[in-house]
């Protein structure tokens, strides 16, 4: 099963839940704005990169890609596995971040979890790439979010250099920054990251590239990283419902509320258990 970001807030039955489209068909702070809020409420969405042509794109096929780590000979199959397992970083095709794992736990292997028994340091190493132009190009970078592209590496330049931010993410907030020469060469970087709590973490070139979470439990605990989080997909809930269901058929509409009403219990169950 396949959502977009704007079906966060629908009656999801979670455990069907493959992948959520991240990228393309609308400003990047809207679309992570909602993967990053269910993935703090626990749920273990995956992202990959869409194009949606001719509807949210005129432009071209290929302008949200996904990269997926590939086992032995290229299938279609294990592709679809791969995205499915989260062995994949989304992206403009403009910036790379490869091979992101932290200690000895890589990115969509094992359940991308790592588990520790109490707080902790951990390592965080990726590869990373990104290529921009030696002149800045001020017709892109001077747009608006709200405007397309919404994913281009030339938004992520620092200031007038050839340089671009890569961020540890935890819980959606950005926690250490390195800068790279975007010159198109891959760069090996690492991170000293303490954890104080349950927590995911992901690697960006923002907004450019973004890999999948790694999950990092401690003591066994859930991830239950924001309250506000919580609530935020419950007010989407709401939202969808009084948008969407005048256009429930009625033989339908039992199924919908029913549905409805399992994301307004769930979501109220993670606000309770929400640490902040």
């Amino acid at each position: 099963v396949v959502f977009r970001a704007s079906a966060i807030g629908r009656g999801v039955n979670w455990r069907n839940l493959s992948w959520v489209s991240s990228m393309t068909w609308t400003a990047s702070e809207n679309t992570m704005q909602a993967a990053v809020s269910s993935l703090n409420c626990g749920f273990r969405v995956r992202a990959s990169g869409e194009t949606d042509f001719p509807c949210m794109t005129g432009d071209r096929v290929g302008v949200g890609r996904v990269y997926v780590k590939q086992y032995g000979r290229l299938s279609y199959d294990d592709w679809c596995e791969g995205v499915r397992q989260g062995r994949n970083y989304v992206g403009d095709g403009r910036s790379h971040l490869i091979d992101f794992r932290i200690d000895d736990v890589a990115m969509g292997e094992n359940g991308s979890e790592l588990n520790l028994d109490q707080p902790g340091d951990v390592k965080v190493k990726v590869l990373a790439s990104a290529l921009l132009g030696e002149e800045p190009d001020d017709a892109i970078r001077s747009r608006p979010y709200s405007h397309q592209p919404y994913w281009h590496v030339e938004r992520a330049r620092v200031g007038n250099t050839r340089q671009v931010p890569v961020e540890l993410v935890v819980n959606g907030f950005p926690a250490q920054t390195r800068l790279i020469e975007a010159d198109g060469s891959l760069r090996e970087l690492t991170f000293d990251l303490p954890v104080a709590k349950s927590s995911w973490v992901a690697v960006r070139i923002l907004p450019s590239s973004h890999t999948n979470p790694i999950f990092v439990k401690v003591g066994g605990r859930p991830i239950r990283a924001s309250r506000a989080s919580a609530e935020w997909c419950l007010t989407s809930v709401e939202k969808c419902w009084s948008q969407k269901k005048r256009f429930i058929d009625a033989d339908e509409m039992d199924d919908a509320i029913a549905a409805y009403h399992h994301a307004r219990q769930v979501y109220q169950q993670r606000i309770l258990e929400c640490v902040e």
